[in-house]
């Protein structure tokens, strides 16, 4: 084939010419690092990349191949690691200068998967600090005056720049929806305790999940078909069997799926583009969408969020503060502040309200759809690089653990990506897929 443009392959279809040997593995990364050359300089992406050691990497898989050796779903596939992910032969940083030159002894265990499925780990990403809220140097790649979103920004924006064709990220809020909506590419937010963070810069247990960035959903469920599976290091974790996510996503669903348009409290933040963006898609689905009112008792849900998250946060981050409160920034210090002043009765509360309000939206999904329709962000990407945006639209969904995507389907005046969020019932990730590329399908043909 002719090799031009590798680095715009999907992962897919990088995948099945390395395994086919119409590619190779260093091939692709060389293209992958060409394109990392002409455009990263002004995206700024990566907290760290070690062009020689990557191709060594690659020759690696090339020679595996070769041998005959079994070879897995991402063999010779680059792939990059937002920096809170800890790297055996790589840095991790937390995105603070407290943490400079870290280098960790072992992985993650998402790393360890996304090796043993042969993946080629390219670098790490930028994170904001400690993945909360005060921006690293990233910029957007659809427009470089433009937030990428947060807080894992260096991961969206270098799928979205096409330097890889998957990243890796979290979510304790917005983190991962919010960045793939402003870059335009598909991000995916599992359920919670679906894949393993041991070996993640804890911010939350109740809240932290894994987050997949690709450019097409066939991608984002070959990547979370590798990693999704029970980790004793992980407690919220459980033994279950396989999800075969490919096949299943590549079905089409055995009836028309039904979508629960929610606009939730913040519904009053979204923008004028992104309330006619909206507004196009439920017409064009008819039928197949009815607005749903949210029920009273998740209408707390921002606010146990935020005694949640601060709490836990302020405990994880304890010795940071303690020994290094000078080098965070005043953001963060103030957030911790608050977490240190929450009342132990208060924490207990909001956590006891997560089952019931899960349960609300189980009755939702077995009376009648099949996914709940929400935008991923108030708007397209803010301008301006102080901030990385309003997660607003993500929090509830992920203090209920449930799976989310986006789809990069609207577009803004100015011609950047609005995002498209769909949320699925806990444990129906595979089934979220599905419906998500049934819409993206549907859109696409109107």
């Amino acid at each position: 084939m002719e090799l031009t443009n590798l680095h715009s392959l999907s992962a897919s279809e990088a995948a099945r010419l390395i395994h086919d040997g119409i590619i190779s593995s260093e091939q692709l990364i060389d293209a992958c690092l060409e394109r990392i050359r002409e455009v990263d300089d002004r995206v700024q992406a990566w907290a760290f990349l070690d062009a020689d050691y990557a191709r060594t990497q690659a020759r690696a898989a090339d020679e595996r191949r070769l041998s005959g050796q079994p070879i897995g779903a991402l063999h010779g596939v680059p792939i990059a690691i937002k920096d809170i992910f800890d790297t055996a032969d790589m840095p991790t940083e937390y995105g603070s200068p407290i943490y400079a030159g870290r280098t960790p002894s072992r992985d993650a265990t998402v790393v360890s998967r996304l090796r043993a499925a042969g993946a080629v780990i390219l670098g790490k990403t930028v994170t904001t600090e400690f993945a909360y809220f005060s921006p690293g140097k990233t910029r957007n790649p659809q427009n470089f005056e433009h937030t990428p979103g947060g807080s894992s920004s260096g991961s969206a924006a270098a799928v979205g720049a096409e330097m890889v064709p998957l990243a890796i990220g979290s979510q304790t809020n917005g983190s991962t929806i919010r960045p793939a909506a402003y870059c335009g590419v598909v991000g995916f937010k599992p359920t919670h305790g679906l894949i393993s963070r041991h070996r993640v810069f804890a911010l939350s247990r109740a809240l932290d999940h894994v987050g997949l960035f690709a450019r097409s959903i066939d991608d984002i469920a070959l990547l979370a078909e590798q990693l999704v599976g029970h980790d004793e290091s992980d407690p919220d974790t459980k033994p279950q069997a396989r999800i075969p996510f490919s096949a299943i996503v590549a079905e089409e669903p055995p009836l028309q799926p039904m979508f629960a348009f929610i606009k939730t409290p913040m519904w009053e933040r979204a923008d004028e583009d992104t309330r006619e963006g909206f507004g196009e898609i439920v017409e064009q689905l008819g039928t197949q969408v009815e607005e749903v009112d949210l029920f009273p008792s998740a209408e707390k849900a921002w606010q146990w969020h935020q005694t949640i998250m601060s709490a836990e946060m302020a405990t994880n981050l304890e010795r940071e503060w303690e020994k290094s409160a000078d080098r965070l920034s005043e953001q963060l210090r103030s957030f911790i502040e608050r977490g240190r002043e929450v009342r132990a009765v208060d924490y207990q509360r909001a956590l006891r309200q997560i089952r019931p309000m899960h349960e609300s939206f189980v009755e939702l999904f077995e009376q009648r759809y099949d996914a709940i329709l929400t935008p991923s962000a108030p708007s397209a990407a803010p301008k301006g690089l102080a901030a990385t945006g309003d997660p607003s639209f993500c929090t509830l969904w992920t203090l209920c653990g449930m799976p989310c995507v986006t789809l990069p389907l609207l577009e803004s005046s100015d011609r950047m990506p609005i995002g498209v969020q769909l949320v699925g019932a806990r444990n129906g990730d595979a089934k979220l897929l599905r419906t998500a590329r049934w819409l993206a399908a549907k859109v696409a043909a109107t």
